[in-house]
């Protein structure tokens, strides 16, 4: 009888293993383990990521990485998403280093082409959409618990003819434990120290008269639990294998370390602490004839910007519980009943700096009777107004020290279950039928949040001319007589009970379910006699037949959609929507040599998928591929596969709404690079051109952005090459080098909005110049001033370079083993056009605030040496590598200021075998404590404290601590 394990053995593409894991024995001797697969091809039948043929000496045409349950826990990491995240290939996606714009989720980027490319499966099987938030619809590997994981396989380029949708840059697959008999139980305990010794840093921030960091710090602990119980049934037909864990991570605050004290700006030689212009002592202004800030009760000219930096989250603090059973049960050699089902509850908080008027409010009343007579005349009086006047254009930035920083606390809870049924047909053909059911219900508490109305009637003071007290106008007309009056025009004067009328706490619930019926049968023709001539395995196939569906509900309340949240951005709109696809799919494997000289084996692979949607499209995928193994020393494998990627549901219904975008400066502001031209064809007045309104110091702009129901799915093709040595001459060396090439057209995105600008400057195009809707002052970052960046197929994105992968492992006698591992990516390309015919922005090797985002180093690789003692213990060290990138400037631009040098790790982790029940390991990432790379102007989301949090090590060494205990 065939088993249904899935073992990755392959040539695979090469990316590195996480962290300091000892190399497997399944990566290193992928010729051995095919030869001990044949030795048993009369009891078990393969299955390999990428396939769902089954036969034995199954070997996969597309390249496949696998991370083994060991990696995981000499790499001491408990979150999935950081294990991959240190991949060549992977890129970080959201992660517990994202503050403002956080989801509370974890997600995966392969390539850098985007989470939503990224196709995640747990034992072969969608996991559901992470959360119904915005940045949040990609799987959240916060469901996956790290201690249960038997191995992770990772397919890099298109499956959609295996999986289909989304499968565009890959699959990434959690394999876990799911026949252990016996009970274990792991804890871990974990957490980061940094000394702070950046002398030039600190001087930096303590010259701008910040509190700084230093000293040696120890801060975001960590504990993570985790049991295994298992039990066979007595005949030895099935298993229950149950498990449960539980997370706890503290937060790290970005006053914790000195390179994040402060928001820095300017430029990398000329650093400076900058921030936001509303601040605890305001900012009033009409961005024209005055601009100034408080000082006891008078208004004296502007010029402090606030430091919100420290008190942002560098880390969030999360607590997560999952529970899960698995089981299966042989009611006879045809029929095997499986289930699955799987309880996360995980709850994280981020923190950014404290709310305030951000220039929310356009208009004063000149009798406010907190206004002093110096402030009246500076302002109302200078305009020629009288204290029965309003002063319209009259804008306040304010920040609400008094009522803490804001905190969005996230709340995921999924269930997931999974019933099938699976059997052989006969000897040479066996089916698999499953329904896969997933939800995920979402809870959202925005705290300490100020609310736009009630800041405008607390504002319009008067004296109540029946008691004498000051009172808001609201409350003498009736109209809100809960209102209390905001005193922001002397220090010291806000209240508790302002306090509590201004701060209106926000909600949003939501749900996502995801429903996938799926059935195939798959066969060995070799029986019935088709069989190329001159081989004696005949051809493999698959056929079969799926039904998916996806639904999606968000549900803000009415602070949320009417924006009335001051520090929001804008409004955060419902969203509600679902569609379904019915697929019928198909396999071939075809042997067209074997036992040949200069040919092994030679394998044809080929695959197919229909699907017909809802929302009446409908897609073709298919894969064409080449095993060809040389001899036992070289193989040859080539691949071309079509994917797709149909539009989720927030591309396709969430409707149009306010929101933010990153942008250094406003081409047409101070210091732009816009001429006068150019920016009359943006909407703005000559009077306006080059004036100090159109400038927001948070480098935050407006834009409007939304689902559009007409996107087409995008479809790529991926091209890989790759060649696998294991020569005699030179026992337990490999090396795998691949050639990867990605395309995908008619990307599902939108344009950026500093594209827009530039092409309505260029070309005053009323298709782009409708879409900037200027503010009275000229401004993009007031009020409702904004660009629309809806969603649509733009041109393409494309992604090319090779990997490698050499492991060499040496006997040491009595000394134990020696295992090598390298493995690297070279990146060629990483090639965006945002509107079909356009210009090509190239981002391998840059980073930037809008295009480009994050850094896409041309060139990463893991190093690693493992030593295997004679005593049971293993001790690994690693040296991680990303080359050095620049900041992009456009194309055909110059490099501009803000380069990022090279960046090298070094981690070291030792993992004992104490006793035959008994594990223990400890270890120390980033042992050097090497500082992140500072970015000067580090975009909102992606970017946190000065650097790329999700990127580099951005808290100092990383120590753990862990054992496991096993009977």
């Amino acid at each position: 009888m065939f088993t249904n394990s899935k073992l990755t053995k392959s040539v695979r593409l090469a990316m590195a293993v996480g962290t300091a894991a000892a190399i497997s024995s399944s990566n290193v001797y992928a010729q051995e383990v095919a030869s001990t697969a044949a030795e048993d091809a009369a009891v078990e039948k393969i299955q390999v990521t990428g396939s769902r043929i089954q036969r034995a000496n199954m070997v996969s045409a597309s390249p496949v990485t696998e991370i083994s349950a060991a990696d995981i826990k000499v790499s001491g990491i408990t979150r999935v998403e950081d294990i991959l995240n240190d991949m060549p290939a992977v890129f970080a996606g959201q992660t517990s280093g994202t503050a403002n714009g956080a989801t509370g989720t974890a997600t995966i980027d392969l390539r850098n082409l985007g989470p939503e490319r990224t196709l995640v499966l747990q034992n072969g099987r969608r996991l559901p959409s992470g959360s119904p938030s915005a940045g949040g619809i990609s799987a959240d590997v916060n469901q996956i618990p790290a201690a249960l994981i038997e191995r992770i396989e990772v397919l890099t380029g298109g499956s959609s003819a295996t999986y289909g949708s989304d499968a565009v840059a890959g699959v990434v697959n959690f394999i876990l434990k799911d026949d252990f008999e016996g009970f274990s139980f792991d804890y871990q305990h974990s957490f980061y120290q940094h000394d702070n010794d950046n002398s030039n840093i600190q001087d930096l921030v303590s010259g701008s008269g910040f509190p700084v960091a230093s000293g040696s710090v120890d801060d975001g602990n960590a504990n993570d639990f985790s049991f295994l119980f298992g039990a066979n049934t007595d005949d030895g037909r099935g298993n229950v294998t149950m498990y449960g864990t539980f997370r706890d991570i503290q937060a790290v605050v970005q006053s914790s370390r000195d390179y994040s004290s402060c928001a820095i700006n300017g430029s990398p030689d000329a650093m400076g602490c900058g921030g936001s212009s509303t601040t605890p002592f305001g900012r009033f202004t009409d961005f024209d004839t005055f601009n100034f800030q408080l000082s006891g009760e008078e208004f004296v000219p502007f010029t402090d910007l606030y430091n919100y930096g420290p008190l942002n989250y560098f880390q969030r603090p999360d607590e997560r519980k999952t529970f899960g059973a698995t089981s299966h049960y042989e009611i006879n050699e045809h029929v095997e009943v499986y289930a699955e089902l799987s309880y996360m509850d995980d709850r994280s908080v981020a923190q950014i700096a404290p709310s305030g008027n951000f220039f929310s409010t356009d208009r004063l009343y000149c009798g406010n009777p907190y206004l002093s007579d110096q402030q009246f005349a500076a302002t109302c009086g200078a305009a020629g107004l009288t204290d029965e006047d309003y002063y319209e254009g009259f804008y306040i930035g304010r920040r609400n020290v008094e009522g803490g920083p804001r905190q969005d606390d996230l709340r995921h809870t999924s269930l997931r279950g999974v019933l099938g049924v699976r059997g052989i047909i006969d000897d040479n053909w066996s089916y698999d039928v499953f329904a896969n059911y997933g939800t995920v219900s979402y809870l959202e508490t925005y705290r300490n949040e100020l609310s736009v109305d009630h800041m405008k009637k607390a504002l319009d003071a008067r004296v109540d001319p029946d008691s004498g007290d000051i009172v808001c106008a609201s409350v003498l007309d009736g109209s809100d007589p809960s209102c209390v009056p905001w005193n922001i025009f002397s220090e010291g004067g806000v209240t508790d009970e302002a306090l509590a009328y201004l701060i209106k706490p926000l909600y949003s619930r939501g749900d996502t379910k995801s429903t996938q019926v799926s059935g195939y049968v798959t066969g060995d023709l070799t029986d019935a006699g088709i069989v190329v001539p001159g081989t004696s395995t005949g051809v493999g196939l698959v056929a079969g037949l799926e039904y998916r569906k996806e639904q999606l509900i968000l549900e803000p309340d009415f602070g949320f959609t009417s924006g009335d949240g001051a520090g929001q951005g804008g409004p955060t709109a419902g969203v509600r929507g679902d569609f379904s696809v019915k697929e019928i799919f198909g396999e071939l494997n075809v042997p067209l040599l074997e036992g040949k000289e200069f040919a092994e084996e030679l394998t044809l692979e080929l695959a197919y998928r229909y699907s017909d949607y809802s929302t009446d499209k409908t897609t073709n995928t298919y894969k064409y591929a080449m095993n060809w193994g040389i001899n036992d020393q070289a193989r040859v494998r080539a691949s071309f596969q079509r994917a797709v990627r149909a539009g989720n549901i927030r591309e396709l219904f969430r409707p149009s709404s306010l929101g933010l975008f990153n942008m250094d400066i406003d081409p047409c502001g101070v210091g732009g690079d816009f001429t006068l031209a150019q920016c009359l064809n943006t909407g703005l007045t000559e009077a306006q051109y080059q004036t100090s309104a159109l400038e927001s110091p948070a480098g935050q702009y407006n834009s409007i952005t939304g689902g559009n129901t007409e996107v087409s799915p995008e479809e790529s093709d991926t091209f890989s090459f790759g060649v696998a040595l294991s020569p005699e001459f030179l026992p337990g060396f490999t090396l795998n080098i691949d050639y990867f090439k990605i395309e995908v057209k008619d990307a599902i995105s939108s344009i950026p909005e500093t594209t827009i600008l530039q092409l309505c400057g260029d070309t005053g195009n009323a298709a782009y110049c409708d879409l900037i809707n200027r503010g009275p002052n000229g401004n993009l970052w007031v009020g409702t001033s904004s660009i629309t960046a809806t969603d649509l197929n733009i041109g393409y994105l494309e992604t090319e370079g090779v990997d490698f992968d050499a492991n060499y492992e040496m006997d040491l006698g009595e000394g134990g083993e020696l295992r090598l591992g390298f493995i690297a990516t070279l990146l060629d390309s990483l090639a965006t056009q945002s509107i079909p015919g356009g210009d090509i922005d190239e981002c391998a090797g840059y980073w930037d605030r809008t295009v480009c985002g994050q850094p896409t180093p041309e060139w990463r690789h893991n190093l690693k040496a493992t030593w295997v003692s004679p005593w049971d213990v293993n001790v690994t060290a690693t040296w991680r590598h990303m080359s050095e990138v620049n900041e992009y400037e456009g194309v055909g631009q110059e490099d501009g200021p803000g380069k990022i040098d090279a960046q090298n790790y070094l981690d070291l982790s030792a993992n004992w075998q104490a006793h035959e029940n008994v594990n223990l390991r400890v270890g120390v990432n980033n042992i050097l404590d090497r500082d992140p790379p500072i970015i000067v102007n580090a975009p909102s989301g992606t970017g946190n404290g000065n650097t790329f949090p999700g990127f580099y090590d951005a808290l100092g060494r990383y120590v753990f601590g862990g054992v496991t205990v096993t009977f």
